[in-house]
C-alpha cells in the first residue's frame, strides 16, 4: 500500500474533481506506479480532512477515466495502461460525453438505471406488424425511404395530441425517437456557438449531444414546480440563448409538473426574447395530467417531441416532432442529415402501431403495470424521502446521511443493482449537491426481481456508510 497523499490545494472546482486530477497527475508522473494500491477511502478522507463521499466520487471518476480498477475485498489499484486491452481504455472525451452510467452493464445486475417501456409481451404484436410490412412492402424495405407516406404524419398527429390540443398534420415530422427529434431541432434552428438553455437537472443525453454539435449550454434554476421564470428571464436578458430544452410534465428526474401559470410565463418570456422552446413530453403522455402543453400556449415558438420508447417499445426507435408553422421541411431535412435517414420498416411499424390503436392499448397496459410497480417501490422504501408519480417508471430518492450520490451508486453496484446518481442528470458542472439517486423500475422481468433490488437498496440506506467498505 502506498503512502502517497494528494495535493488538493491546486486547481479549481469541486474537491472531488481536484482529487481525481491529482490522482491522474500522480499516475502520469510515476508517483503512483502501475499496480500500486490507492489508500483506503476512509483513511484518505481522514488524512486530508474531507468526507468519505468526496473520496468515493473521486475514485469513481478516475475509474471511469480508465486509470484504476476496484477489486472487492482488496481495494483500488492503478492499472498498467500499456497492458490494458484497447476496448477498456477510455479517453477523456468518451468520459465527458458518456455520462456516469456503466458503458457495458454486466448481465448479472438488477437494472434500475433504465426507464424503457416494460416488457408486456408487445414484441409479439410488433413481430406481427413487421411480418405484414414484409409481405406488403418488399421493395420499400429493401431501399431508401424516398417519400414519406401520409400515415406516418397522421400517426404523429394522433400520438402528440394531448390536453385538448392536436397539432396540424403539415407541422409533423416523423423521427428516430424523441432524442433524434430534439437534436434535429437544435441543429436546424441554431448554429455552432449558440447557447442552449437546460434545466440544472435534465435528460443530459441531449445537452451532451448539443455540446458535441458545438453549441454552448446554459443552466436555468428550478424548484419543485420546474423552471423558475425569473431566472429564465435573467438568462434571456444576459446570455441571449437561442433555444431552451424543457420537460414541463413529469420532469426527468425530479418528476415535477409545471403549473399552467408558470408555463404561460415561460412562453411569454421566450416570445419576448425570441427564444425557441423544445418541449420533451415523453412522460407527459403517460401522466394523465391535463395541464396545457407549452405547444398549445406558444405554438409559434414550441417544438413538441414525443415517442414510443417509455410507454410502448424502446427498440422500434419511433418518435415525432410537432413544429411551429413552416418549420417541418427544415426539421425533416436536418433529421435526415443528422441520422442518415428514416428506415421505412421502422417508421411504418410505428405508424401502424399508433393508427391501429395498439400503441395506445400498450401504453395503457404499461401505465397500469408501472402503477403496480410504483406501489411496490413505495412500500419497500417507506420511511425514506423520495418523489414519485403513480404513472412514472422511476422515483427520485433523497439519500440519508452520510451517503453521497456517487458513493451510493457504487455501493449498489457492488451489491448487484444499477442506479443512476445525480451527476447523470446534471447538464453542467455545478457546486449544488442534491444527494439523490434515480431508481427506474421498468426493466425487472418479475415482481420478485423488483422487490429483491429494492430490498438491497433499503438495506444500504438503513446501514448507512457502514454498509460500504470503499471499493469501486
Amino acid at each position: 500500500m502506498t503512502n502517497w497523499l494528494p495535493d488538493i490545494s491546486r486547481g479549481s472546482g469541486p474537491v472531488y474533481l481536484r482529487l481525481a486530477d491529482s490522482i491522474e497527475s500522480a499516475i502520469s508522473s510515476g508517483a503512483l506506479p502501475a499496480g500500486s494500491k490507492l489508500p483506503p477511502q476512509r483513511n484518505l478522507a481522514y488524512d486530508i480532512g474531507v468526507t468519505i463521499g468526496t473520496i468515493g466520487r473521486a475514485y469513481a471518476l478516475v475509474h471511469e477515466r480508465g486509470l484504476v480498477a476496484g477489486e472487492v475485498g482488496r481495494g483500488t489499484y492503478v492499472l498498467n495502461r500499456s497492458e490494458t486491452p484497447p476496448g477498456e481504455q477510455i479517453d477523456p472525451l468518451t468520459v465527458s460525453l458518456g455520462g456516469t452510467r456503466v458503458q457495458d452493464a454486466p448481465a448479472n445486475k438488477i437494472r434500475f438505471d433504465t426507464t424503457a417501456a416494460p416488457d408486456l409481451g408487445q414484441g409479439k404484436i410488433i413481430a406481427g406488424i413487421l411480418a405484414e410490412i414484409g409481405e406488403q412492402h418488399l421493395s420499400e424495405i429493401s431501399s431508401y425511404s424516398r417519400s414519406f407516406p401520409r400515415n406516418w404524419f397522421e400517426a404523429g398527429r394522433l400520438w402528440l395530441a394531448r390536453s385538448g390540443w392536436t397539432p396540424e398534420v403539415e407541422n409533423i415530422v416523423p423521427t428516430l425517437g424523441a432524442h433524434a427529434a430534439a437534436i434535429s431541432v437544435i441543429a436546424a434552428v441554431s448554429a455552432p456557438g449558440d447557447k442552449i438553455v437546460f434545466e440544472d437537472l435534465t435528460y443530459t443525453q441531449v445537452s451532451r449531444s448539443a455540446r458535441l454539435l458545438g453549441r454552448r449550454t446554459l443552466t436555468v434554476d428550478s424548484d419543485e414546480l420546474g423552471v423558475i421564470p425569473e431566472d429564465f428571464e435573467r438568462l434571456c436578458q444576459q446570455q441571449h440563448p437561442k433555444i431552451a430544452f424543457l420537460m414541463p410534465t413529469v420532469h426527468n428526474p425530479t418528476l415535477a409538473i409545471m403549473p399552467y401559470e408558470r408555463r404561460a410565463d415561460i412562453a411569454a418570456i421566450a416570445r419576448k426574447h425570441s427564444v425557441w422552446l423544445i418541449e420533451d413530453d415523453l412522460y407527459g403522455g403517460m401522466a394523465d395530467d391535463d395541464t396545457p402543453l407549452l405547444a398549445s400556449i406558444a405554438p409559434d415558438r414550441t417544438f413538441l417531441v414525443n415517442g414510443l420508447s417509455k410507454s410502448v417499445a424502446a427498440g422500434v426507435r419511433g418518435g415525432w416532432v410537432a413544429c411551429p408553422p413552416h418549420f417541418a421541411q427544415r426539421i425533416k431535412v436536418t433529421h435526415r442529415m443528422i441520422t442518415g435517414g428514416l428506415p421505412f420498416i421502422l417508421a411504418e411499424t410505428c405508424a401502424r402501431l399508433v393508427e391501429s390503436g395498439m400503441a395506445h392499448e400498450i401504453r395503457k397496459a404499461s401505465v397500469e403495470e408501472l402503477s403496480r410497480r410504483v406501489r411496490l417501490a413505495r412500500e419497500q422504501l417507506q420511511g425514506f424521502d423520495f418523489e414519485s408519480h403513480v404513472h412514472a417508471p422511476f422515483l427520485w430518492l433523497k439519500l440519508p446521511e452520510p451517503w453521497m450520490s456517487g458513493t451510493f451508486k457504487n455501493a449498489a453496484f457492488r451489491d448487484g443493482v444499477l442506479v443512476d446518481d445525480e451527476d447523470e442528470f446534471k447538464s453542467a458542472r455545478g457546486e449544488r449537491p442534491y444527494h439523490r439517486v434515480r431508481i427506474g423500475f421498468s426493466s425487472p422481468k418479475t415482481g420478485q426481481e423488483l422487490i429483491s433490488g429494492l430490498m438491497i437498496l433499503r438495506r444500504l440506506l438503513e446501514n448507512g456508510g457502514s454498509a460500504y467498505d470503499g471499493e469501486i
